[in-house]
């Protein structure tokens, strides 16, 4: 059974840090490229970010770029996501997918329903 659980949310002051992390189970994650995406009340899910499965090819959404930064450990079948200087508008629910991306258009999706609960990320001002 495919299945990715996230982790590593929480509560941060505005300028605050976290990492995110993805376990991946039940599937060759490391044969894939994993993104993460998140959803904010309201509004639609958005993709944050990807990582190709050597891990030496990124995309990040505009929004996101010099703050936040996706990494692998593929012996851990884990993806992390490393949110810096946060801002309030980061708050949102984050999930991690297998996608599919277009590196020359900087674009992702993801593949398949793999969505778990996400983990909670809230930025106080």
């Amino acid at each position: 059974q495919v299945q990715l659980v996230e982790s590593g949310g929480g509560l941060v002051q505005t300028g605050g840090s976290l990492t995110l992390s993805c376990v991946a189970s039940g599937f060759s994650s490391d044969t894939y490229t994993i993104g993460w995406f998140r959803q904010a009340p309201g509004k639609e899910r958005e993709g944050v970010a990807c990582i190709d499965p050597s891990g030496t090819t990124t995309i990040y959404a505009d929004s996101v770029k010099g703050r936040f930064t996706i990494s692998r450990d593929n012996a851990w079948h884990t993806v992390y996501l490393k949110l810096d200087s946060l801002k309030p508008e980061d708050t949102a629910t984050y999930y991690c997918a297998p996608v599919m991306a277009d590196t020359i258009l900087g674009r992702f999706t993801p593949l398949g329903d793999y969505w778990d609960q996400g983990t909670q990320v809230t930025v106080s001002s």
